[in-house]
């Protein structure tokens, strides 16, 4: 029996120091004691220039109803991307990702995504190959085939854009999650080290409560790491190998692998991290284990700064 539980524990280990080692900063969890919001759910916005729409905060929360602030400014949104099907509690594909397909910190940035890729991540979260994503994990299961259809010819014609800000530095403001896993500035002010995290926050807090596409993100990274992390990306640092070899030399997207500049540097760090720890496994992650697997968090909180800081058009 000894023998044994020392054998156990041999092979538990490795697993147990990589959940101790995640990253948190890149995994962001409303938190228990909150702030009084700055913008409360009853407040009333008036339709800003170039809208028509006129709704309160909580409104802008609704997942079956999105805001569509701007009808001009993006293609006619499919039934599951505006609306969702409450039938089958499928949250509306825009609430998360906006009609501009850049989402926000917590979700993803799907514009411009190839159609197949799309659709086996779909796939992926519907068989248990992507574990993390509690939202999408469920929604996977209960979605038609034709509204993965409808929304990934919707996301693979937007145009990507610049929606994140990349900026070095020692000191960030002081911020919180706050409800629907939103990192938000702290309303008390003030700063704090940034220490090896990335810390993306709103350019304008009001434009992402009411979920309105017009200004996108700030993402803190620590001094250095968008050198550091371009000596990574392009020549591999002798830990990888090269990103531009799958995902271009501009690494906005090759063929049916997707673009990764300009998008959420989290995002970025969460998905090496679960590939790398295997919260996302199957066919479509089998090579990116490989690419991972040497990575330290600082070397994948680089690589994402890096990325982030590229255009993604």
């Amino acid at each position: 029996m000894k023998r044994i539980g020392v054998v156990i524990a041999v092979v538990l280990a490795p697993a147990l120091a990589a959940a101790a080692d995640k990253p948190e900063w890149a995994f962001p969890t409303t938190e228990k004691d909150l702030p009084a919001p700055r913008i409360d759910g009853a407040t009333l916005r008036a339709a800003p220039q170039g809208s028509t729409l006129s709704i309160t905060r909580a409104k802008a929360d609704d997942f079956f109803d999105i805001p569509n602030w701007y009808p001009s400014m993006y293609p006619a949104m499919p039934k599951i991307v505006q609306y969702g099907n409450k039938e089958t509690q499928v949250r509306a594909c825009g609430a998360c990702h906006l009609p501009i397909g850049t989402g926000h910190d917590e979700s993803a940035y799907v514009a411009g995504l190839p159609v197949n890729y799309f659709t086996r991540q779909m796939a992926d979260w519907k068989s248990g190959d992507r574990k993390f994503g509690g939202t999408m994990v469920q929604m996977a299961k209960v979605i038609t085939d034709a509204e993965i259809k409808d929304a990934a010819d919707y996301f693979a014609s937007l145009k990507p854009r610049s929606w994140i800000r990349v900026v070095e530095t020692d000191m960030v403001p002081k911020s919180f999650v706050g409800p629907g896993n939103k990192r938000l500035l702290h309303p008390a002010g003030g700063t704090e080290p940034i220490g090896n995290r990335i810390i993306e926050v709103p350019e304008n807090e009001e434009d992402v409560v009411y979920r309105d596409p017009r200004s996108g993100f700030v993402a803190y990274v620590p001094q250095g790491s968008i050198k550091k992390g371009e000596a990574l990306a392009i020549t591999g640092g002798g830990k990888t190998v090269p990103c531009t070899i799958c995902h271009g030399q501009t690494l906005q997207g090759l063929g049916d692998v997707p673009g990764i500049a300009g998008r959420h540097p989290n995002y970025i760090v969460r998905q090496m991290w679960n590939m790398q720890n295997g919260e996302r496994v199957g066919t479509s992650a089998a090579l990116m284990r490989q690419v991972v697997e040497k990575l330290s968090n600082d070397d994948m909180l680089a690589i994402a700064a890096y990325v982030a800081s590229r255009p993604p058009e």
